[in-house]
Order: C-alpha cells, then structure tokens, then sequence
C-alpha cells in the first residue's frame, strides 16, 4: 500500500469510527436509554475487538518477541508462543468481557424487541468496520515483523471506558450528559488506539511498550 493509500485509509478508518459511535450515540439518546443499556454495543464492539485481535496474531508469518516475556521468561518466536499468546489473550480478554456481560445483564432493564433490533444493528455496524481494518492490518503485518505482545495488549486501551463506568456503578443514568460523557470518552479512546495502530502500520511510531504475560 503507498503512503497516499495508507494514509487515505487511516483517514476512512477514523471517519467510520467517529460515525459509528455516533450513531450509537444518538439512538441511545432518542431512544431514552439508560447508561446500562447504551452498554450493550460498545460491549459487542469490544467482543469483536477482541474476536479479530486473535485472528490477526494468528495469522502472523513472522513476528518479534522483543521484551515479551511469558511467565517471566523471555518468549521465543515460534508458533507455540504464537498460539499461547491468542490463547492468553481470549482467556483474558474475555474473562472481563465475561464480567461485563453478568453486570449488564444484571443492571439492565427490560430490552424490547426494537432495543435489539437496534443494538443488534450497532453490532453489525462495528462488525463490517472491523472487519475492513483487520484486512488492511494483516496485510501490513505481511511486510514487517510485528511484536506480538504490542499486537497482543492493544485492545485493552478501548474498554477503559466501558471498565470504569462499571467499576464507578454509574450504569442507571439517561441523561444527554451522561451518554455524551461515556461516548466522547469511548470514542477518543477508539479514535487514540486508530491513529497510534495506523501510524505504527506506516512505519512512524512504535507500538505501545509490551510487558509480561502472565
């Protein structure tokens, strides 16, 4: 891809998160929402997250392992450490998301067929978003050796909102200003991770700093 490409890419990516959150935004809000059931997307977005985090390690061709270290040893480039590391991250990943889902499910209201219809219609709004970047960054990922515990702890900047709502219990509240706050936080949270993943992929700024996996 050339540098126009990647950067008119960049640019589309970023557009699309900003209009799906959104979007998001304003059905919640039109539709009266409580915090609790605005939630339910952002939550299915995170799956996804998660879901094409793991796809993207495996499907790495080469790979460093500088500074990654598993059970305090330093990992080696193979294909064990390769599936170790998906294996982590949805064991990991996904017990909080775990977590998530029992506390939304005990902290929401009622979901009408229309709430579904339309969180279901969020869902697949961030699905086909995704599903683009996933295909461009396996693609870059062909052309340079990624570090795999940088690819492996990007997806957990984006739930810092979605975790501190929840630890903060604050799940009850409808107003504008409540949706606004949790959406504006959530979406610079989402457009931050684009913009440093997209300039990592152009080769300008390395990856956030890998630590040890447990």
């Amino acid at each position: 891809m050339s540098e126009g490409a990647g950067k008119a890419s960049g640019r589309a990516g970023l557009g699309g998160i900003l209009a799906a959150n959104g979007v998001t935004v304003l059905i919640a809000m039109a539709q009266d929402w409580p915090l609790a059931l605005m939630l339910w997307p952002f939550w299915i977005q995170s799956m996804i997250i998660g879901w094409f985090s793991r796809k993207r390690i495996l499907a790495l061709k080469e790979f460093s392992v500088e500074g990654f270290k598993i059970n305090g040893r330093q990992a080696e480039a193979t294909p064990q450490t390769q599936r170790e590391t998906a294996n982590f991250l949805v064991l990991h990943y996904g017990a909080f998301h775990a977590g998530y889902l029992v506390f939304l499910v005990a902290k929401s209201p009622a979901i009408s067929g229309l709430d579904w219809l339309l969180i279901g219609a969020s869902g697949v709004g961030f699905w086909l978003g995704h599903q683009r970047s996933h295909r461009l960054n396996v693609d870059a990922d062909t052309r340079t050796k990624r570090n795999i515990g940088a690819l492996m702890f990007l997806p957990y900047v984006r739930i810092v909102p979605m975790h501190l709502v929840i630890l903060s219990g604050g799940t009850g509240g409808s107003s504008a200003l409540v949706m606004l706050l949790f959406g504006g936080l959530k979406t610079a949270a989402d457009a931050f991770m684009h913009v440093v993943e997209h300039r990592w992929l152009q080769g300008r700024r390395p990856a956030p700093a890998p630590t040890d996996a447990p």
